[in-house]
């Protein structure tokens, strides 16, 4: 009895990134602003409200690159091969459970 071969590193996160995508981007979005303000904090010649414009910008464009990278992962899962039919996971739990008046 042959075993199925276990997934690498990257195959396991790609899967984790498209089954949670929202996920991802808002924790690229808390890493990144908590570093930009740790990193603007360090900085003392500079405002407090400068210190929160920096951090938001780079917030914003890490979230940009998220929403970016989310939607290669999605082409590409779509292109070349995919785990399954997403929608179909979701709808059959209502059918099964379906109640009549």
């Amino acid at each position: 009895m042959a075993e199925a071969p276990t997934p690498s590193k990257i195959e396991s996160a790609r899967k984790w990134i498209v089954d949670h995508k929202l996920r991802a981007v808002g924790s690229l979005w808390l890493t990144g602003i908590g570093s930009s303000i740790a990193y603007n904090w360090s900085r003392p010649h500079m405002k407090t409200s400068v210190k929160l414009i920096h951090a938001r910008m780079h917030a914003q464009a890490l979230t940009l690159a998220a929403i970016a990278g989310s939607g290669l992962v999605e082409y590409y899962d779509k292109e070349y091969g995919s785990s399954g039919p997403k929608v179909d996971r979701y709808t059959r739990q209502y059918v099964a459970h379906s109640h009549k008046d």
